[in-house]
């Protein structure tokens, strides 16, 4: 299994847990609450590694990262407009199968060129993106509007993005594209709190988790973004985005949460995805 696969993977499960953290803490704090204060948790981890493992960026490293930090930060608050405003069991699905389609069509249209059972492996992730985040089964995708589904599918591009937009960053630049992109993606969430009036405060108990949850999405970053700077954008992007995966095996763990019949078909789509596309070619 290649370097740029294992990576990838570990990312989704560092997504995962990050998603699951996040969750737990928004039960005490408004969500916008949790994403700033995790953000900005996240940023000041990642500029302390940066001695260490800043590299050498130029200009372009910079500016691709920065991008990165838009459309991620557009991504949530999308995401939180179609929660707000959607059928929520739809809302998770369709964001994430959209977010983890974005870097296939894009990596297929730059030329990158799969092994036929690597195409058969990301169609498949796509499949186990969806049956792992449909809580309450596909029905609930049938009973939602389509225009209600549109700020979702908005949302999972914004992350998808996310993922395009780091990967022209050059490896000698390490971890350095991800400061300006956490930099830029701060600053719009705090922005459009404060323009909503929302409250950005987090409770002193819940603080611990939040500031757990920003560590782990910034590790998790750092992961993706050096996937991406070794393999194809078509491949680490969808394997990232199987992090629902790692938040419904955590949430049964820890939370004895009960699996839909379709998630568990998710979960065994998502390991028959994962084996096809680490066959080396």
């Amino acid at each position: 299994m290649g370097v740029a696969v294992l990576l990838a993977l570990a990312s989704a499960v560092v997504y995962g847990m990050a998603d699951f953290v996040g969750g737990l803490a928004t039960r005490r704090a408004t969500a916008f609450a949790v994403v700033a204060v995790s953000q900005a948790a996240g940023l000041a981890a990642l500029l302390l590694l940066l001695p260490w493992l800043g590299g050498a960026p130029t200009l372009p490293d910079l500016l691709w990262g920065a991008a990165a930090g838009v459309a991620g930060a557009a991504g949530l608050v999308l995401f939180y407009r179609a929660l707000a405003g959607g059928v929520m069991s739809a809302v998770a699905p369709v964001t994430a199968v959209s977010a983890a389609a974005v870097p296939v069509v894009v990596g297929l249209g730059f030329g990158e060129r799969l092994a036929w059972w690597a195409a058969v492996g990301i169609a498949l992730a796509l499949v186990a993106v969806v049956l792992v985040a449909a809580e309450e089964g596909l029905g609930s995708l049938r009973g939602a509007r389509p225009a209600g589904l549109a700020p979702a599918l908005a949302a999972g591009a914004g992350f998808g993005f996310f993922f395009v937009l780091l990967d022209p960053t050059r490896e000698a630049a390490e971890l350095s594209p991800l400061v300006a992109a956490r930099l830029v993606s701060v600053t719009m969430v705090v922005a459009v709190a404060l323009a909503a009036r929302r409250s950005l405060t987090v409770p002193r108990a819940v603080l611990p988790i939040v500031l757990l949850g920003g560590a782990a999405d910034m590790a998790a970053n750092a992961l993706f973004l050096l996937a991406t700077q070794q393999g194809q954008l078509a491949i680490t992007g969808v394997l990232a985005s199987l992090y629902p995966v790692s938040t419904v095996v955590l949430a049964q763990l820890v939370l004895r949460e009960r699996l839909a019949g379709t998630q568990v078909a998710g979960l065994a789509a998502a390991g028959a995805a994962v084996v096809l596309i680490a066959l080396p070619a």
